[in-house]
């Protein structure tokens, strides 16, 4: 299934390959911060940065 937010990422994105390494690099923060937090994240990092990064728009 599409996420919405995906849309409205790549309306507003230089280009693709940055919009990608952009939300990995979020989705690396959002893991490695539950991780020393000893936290269980039940929705993927990658989903929880693209919300993320579709907010900050």
């Amino acid at each position: 299934m599409l996420n919405p937010n995906i849309g409205k990422l790549i309306q507003n994105s230089p280009n693709s390959y940055r919009l990608v390494i952009d939300v990995a690099h979020t989705a690396r923060e959002i893991s490695g911060k539950a991780e020393e937090a000893g936290e269980i994240i039940v929705e993927k990092p990658v989903s929880i940065a693209i919300d993320k990064l579709a907010s900050e728009i």
